[in-house]
């Protein structure tokens, strides 16, 4: 189990380099029951750093299936006006938000994905203002993760419950780099190395990006204008702040009617409290024509029928096989971890900073420059080590920027 030590060191990376918490700024903090302890020195931790306030909401998974199996469908289709206030309320006051994830990826197993799609699709659309807040780093906010029995068993099922936990604390530390003697310092020089890549790709401008895989042949046109991002971003106000720890990607939004050919899975997704593996998505002219999974083929058809959006790419996400994620060998079970493990791409709503000026356009404007709109992001993994990518650059050549899942060329 993990040290008192180890639990600040982690909730210090979270408030400093997570959401970069400034003085007398609010801290709305998410964060499950199972992990009081943890939200109560994050919570400490703002405070110490000069939070004006820390509001926290609470998350607990078994009340969540309990509101899947006997709720009311007409509950299921609405979110009361009251939680939609309280986020924008937060947002305008520019708080800096902060995520504790921890559920068990098989919560929702055997739930009937209608209502969970309802229950989705509602809270798309009552959040779609505070979304504009986050997706375009008006705010800043973070995104950590910690363990619990369901998730550790699901990762380690060969162990005791107690050893799963403790072997995945420690997977989080090592891949977050709370295990390193400066954490602060370490991440800054992650940050500057994500840099590197992300300045060498938005210098290229490529116009498509081709895949090539097992499974995979996968032709995506970008945008004129697209802006790669990866590593800290930087809010309204200038403050620098990581979105996901751990990040190993850098990212940008593909055309929304640019994408033609298959991309095949290589990682399980969890969504909706269930799993889909073994799936594959074929597109047309932007749009996800046909689908095939091997498990979870109903929820996925809920994802994609979520929104005339949710069938078209909002990012495309380049992570080198040689992550320190994926060198663990582990498969996570969530989409947090596991994007981090392999390049990623996510079906529907782009962020608008992935395109200049996208900030500041409409959402008229937006679909004008090829930038997707839709009430979800659900990003899933499609790389490994056998993953190939070409670059098309403006003038018509073909550059390699990914061979057996590793960068082409150096940026150092």
């Amino acid at each position: 189990m993990p040290t008192t030590q180890q639990l600040e060191k982690y909730a210090e990376l979270a408030i400093h380099k997570g959401v970069n918490l400034q003085k007398d700024q609010i801290l709305m903090l998410n964060a499950p029951v199972d992990g009081a302890e943890f939200a109560r020195i994050v919570a400490r931790k703002a405070y110490e750093a000069g939070a004006k306030d820390v509001h926290i909401n609470w998350a607990d998974d078994v009340m969540q299936r309990l509101y899947f199996e006997h709720a009311s469908q007409d509950v299921l289709e609405t979110v009361p006006q009251w939680k939609v206030d309280q986020y924008d309320y937060f947002a305008e006051n520019s708080a800096a938000v902060l995520s504790i994830r921890s559920t068990d990826p098989d919560n929702l197993n055997g739930i009937d994905s209608s209502r969970i799609a309802a229950a989705s699709k509602a809270s798309g659309e009552a959040m779609k203002n505070f979304r504009k807040y986050t997706m375009n780093d008006k705010i800043t906010w973070s995104i950590v993760a910690i363990p619990n029995p369901e998730w550790a068993k699901k990762v380690f099922p060969n162990v005791s419950e107690e050893e799963a936990v403790s072997k995945l604390w420690e997977q989080i530390f090592t891949i977050t780099r709370v295990d390193q003697e400066d954490p602060l310092k370490a991440w800054d020089e992650h940050n500057e190395a994500l840099g590197k890549a992300r300045d060498y790709l938005n210098k290229k401008q490529f116009k498509k990006l081709i895949y090539k895989s097992p499974g995979t042949d996968l032709e995506v046109e970008l945008p004129d204008g697209h802006v790669w991002k990866g590593g800290a971003s930087k809010s309204e106000q200038g403050t620098s702040f990581n979105a996901n720890m751990p990040t190993e990607e850098v990212f940008t939004l593909p055309h929304k009617y640019g994408v033609n050919g298959t991309v095949s899975s290589t990682k399980p997704l969890s969504y909706g409290g269930n799993l889909i593996e073994n799936f594959s998505l074929t597109f047309k002219e932007g749009k996800v024509v046909d689908f095939e999974a091997e498990t979870g083929y109903e929820t996925l058809e809920q994802l994609v029928n979520m929104d005339e959006g949710a069938r078209r790419l909002g990012e495309l996400a380049i992570v080198p096989h040689q992550s320190p994620i994926s060198q663990s060998g582990v498969i996570f079970y969530n989409t947090l971890y596991d994007e981090n493990a392999s390049c990623h791409l996510a079906l529907g709503k782009a962020y608008p900073s992935s395109i200049e000026g996208g900030a500041k356009m409409d959402d008229d404007q937006l679909d004008e420059n090829g930038v997707n709109n839709s009430i979800v992001h659900v990003d899933f993994m499609m790389g490994s080590g056998e993953l190939d990518i070409d670059g098309i650059t403006p003038s018509g050549e073909t550059e390699p920027v990914f061979r057996n899942g590793n960068w082409a060329f150096d940026f150092s």
